[in-house]
């Protein structure tokens, strides 16, 4: 007879995949085991074994549930009706408001994703690029003179983007949510307008 899932599977994985954040961003995925992750998990070793029969597959899994919802969420933004500047300020805004309390996840995708296998690797790319590439349509939107034509300028300027908001999380990852709207503001206007338009 087929083993039945529990009601509170779900919920239970879900906290797994926290409590191995955790333990993969503070150890490190090669030196962090099973029994680690059970422990923090408050579970036995055979139970987590119930929900994961690798310490891979939870790495994979932390990483896919991560990016496919920060994802979905950034690609989602109701742009309808706004201006490019306003496009980019909404987007640059949502992106740091949903860093805000996965800081062990994010560092987990920034430590981690290479131990995994290349054709796991190049699924979670997807999602990195599916977001690179709605911000980077955004920038061209908003300056097509200078972005058509010069692939490799637009690319350089979209990562700037990016890299000022992992900055951001990097040194002021503790930021409530004001702080962050205003961070998101300062990245907007710089972006936009240099200096000058801060």
């Amino acid at each position: 007879m087929a083993r039945t899932i529990a009601k509170d599977h779900d919920q239970k994985r879900a906290q797994i995949l926290k409590s191995a954040a955790r333990v993969f961003a503070r150890e490190g995925f090669d030196r962090a085991s099973m029994t680690q992750l059970a422990r923090e998990c408050g579970i036995s070793k055979a139970n987590i074994y119930h929900y994961y029969d690798s310490k891979d597959a939870i790495l994979f899994d932390i990483l896919e549930t991560y990016l496919r919802e920060l994802r979905d969420r950034i690609c989602g933004i109701e742009m309808a009706g706004l201006s490019g500047p306003e496009q980019l300020h909404r987007v640059v805004r949502e992106i740091l408001i949903a860093y805000q309390g996965v800081d062990d996840e994010h560092r987990v995708q920034t430590s981690g994703m290479s131990a995994l296998p290349a054709e796991l690797q190049k699924q979670l790319r997807g999602y990195q690029r599916d977001m690179i590439g709605f911000v980077s349509n955004i920038l061209s939107d908003i300056a097509p003179e200078t972005f058509t034509g010069n692939p490799g300028k637009l690319r350089a300027a979209t990562m700037s983007v990016f890299g000022m908001l992992n900055w951001y999380f990097m040194w002021n990852s503790g930021a409530d949510t004001a702080a962050r709207k205003d961070y998101a503001r300062m990245v907007s206007d710089l972006t936009l307008h240099g200096l000058k338009g801060l």
